[in-house]
């Protein structure tokens, strides 16, 4: 027979080696779960580079966004809105910019705990102040309830305005920062010809599934 302190002594070692294994178990459940997140970070890391990227350099220094999901979209003649997935309880509040990796998608109008309601750029009720990029020039764009057209209606004949010129937003009204894309002229008038000037927002507004939601430097 063993004796009694050998007997205490396997009993104990068998013990700490069940104990080992549990433990070791554990952390081998612990590391996956910490895996999990590091694989779910990175997605949320690379996503938002990508985003970033995309949109080159129109996110100035000191700017900051949030990422939201489009959870909703309603597209007709008389409302053109998204919902999204963040809301006040992100930080989201009434009047916020709202872009995609193209461009301005428009601007929050409704913000609950945890959805917010996007008016559209393409919204017939919105209008956005818009700087011609190539000349300079400011203007208003309004909405027309079509999702992939803007009009210009203020500009003179004399205008020096062409097809393919990039409109950005100018700052000016203080809702949307400055020099971000927001259309691009696609119909010109000839000159005494009725009609206004026709441009073709940047953003795809119904299809991106990502948008970011933009904050200024102050």
């Amino acid at each position: 027979e063993f004796p009694a302190s050998a007997t205490d002594w396997l009993r104990k070692q068998f013990g700490t080696h069940q104990q080992l294994l549990a433990d070791n178990q554990q952390l081998r459940q612990k590391n996956l779960l910490l895996q999990g997140d590091m694989l779910r970070f990175q997605s949320l890391e690379e996503e938002n580079s990508r985003l970033r990227m995309q949109l080159g350099a129109t996110l100035k220094v000191g700017e900051r966004v949030t990422l939201a999901e489009l959870v909703g979209i309603n597209l007709t003649p008389y409302k053109q809105q998204v919902t999204l997935s963040k809301g006040s309880t992100s930080s989201i509040y009434r009047g916020q910019a709202v872009i995609n990796a193209s461009g301005i998608m428009g601007q929050v109008i409704q913000a609950t705990p945890f959805r917010s309601t996007v008016l559209l750029i393409t919204d017939s009720l919105h209008s956005i102040p818009v700087r011609i990029l190539r000349s300079g020039l400011l203007t208003i764009a309004h909405g027309t309830g079509h999702i992939d057209r803007l009009e210009l209606p203020y500009l003179p004949d004399s205008a020096n305005v062409r097809v393919g010129d990039l409109l950005v937003t100018s700052g000016l009204g203080g809702r949307y920062p400055p020099d971000y894309p927001v259309a691009r002229i696609t119909e010109v008038p000839a000159a005494g010809a009725p009609g206004s000037v026709v441009a073709t927002p940047m953003a795809n507004l119904s299809q991106n599934r990502q948008v970011m939601l933009v904050w200024n430097i102050d």
